[in-house]
């Protein structure tokens, strides 16, 4: 296998599936099934999922709500989608563990890095929610964080497009995809990988991205196994 421990980052909307809002269960067990797969291989997996499928800060904010309490929903709704992805990995006899950034014992462990760091050699899936804990911060900077903090190999960044793109794939049908691209490339030609400050931390601590499409089915043990999926982003 390619990594030994990767920390998955999963958008919010991607939870959705074929509605309009909230959490599809059939999209989910899909998930559920493709994470047990790659950790049946022995592969430590660690997994930060986004809150939009409920509700984004920044979109509350753009109607008048004060930014910090939208951010804290968002929070919240990461914790939802955490606890939905635990209860789906479970069904299927994956141990798991959710952690959070802000405190919710009830509901799950507070984020404490050598507590993750046992649970994932022990092969526990560790969910991390709310965020990095803080307002104005993505759950992008929120995986990068994590990432570093934990030791992972590669940061895999499950979307609905098989990679990075020169333009927009959905918008411009000439554009073409990207194999492998630096850090200082995407810079330059002004490409839409992950928010600054993620992408900058990741930058910074040489911590490879790659951009790969979850919604078909295998493409996450293909990548694993070294097979030419997605965009690698590194130095």
């Amino acid at each position: 296998m390619q990594y030994k421990r990767i920390l998955l980052k999963l958008s919010g909307e991607a939870l959705m599936g074929e509605k309009q809002y909230g959490i599809d269960p059939i999209r989910i067990a899909e998930y559920a099934d493709e994470i047990k797969e790659v950790v049946a291989k022995g592969i430590e997996v660690a997994i930060v999922i986004g809150g939009g499928n409920i509700f984004r800060g920044l979109a509350g904010a753009a109607t008048g709500m004060d930014r910090v309490q939208g951010d804290h929903m968002g929070m919240l709704a990461t914790v939802i989608n955490g606890l939905a992805l635990q209860s789906a990995l479970e069904i299927k006899g994956v141990e798991t563990r959710l952690q959070s950034a802000i405190k919710i014992n009830e509901v799950a462990e507070p984020f404490i890095r050598r507590r993750a760091m046992r649970h994932l050699e022990k092969g526990r899936v560790v969910i991390f929610g709310g965020g990095t804990g803080n307002p104005y911060f993505t759950t992008d900077s929120a995986a990068v964080l994590r990432a570093i903090e934990i030791e992972a190999d590669v940061i895999l960044k499950g979307t609905r497009v098989d990679g990075i793109y020169t333009s927009d794939p959905e918008k411009d049908k000439t554009a073409t995809k990207f194999d492998s691209i630096s850090f200082a490339d995407v810079l330059l030609k002004g490409l839409k990988v992950m928010d600054t400050t993620a992408f900058t931390l990741s930058q910074e601590n040489e911590l490879p991205i790659v951009v790969f499409d979850m919604n078909t089915r295998g493409n996450l043990m293909k990548l694993l196994e070294g097979q030419n999926i997605g965009t690698t982003v590194n130095v």
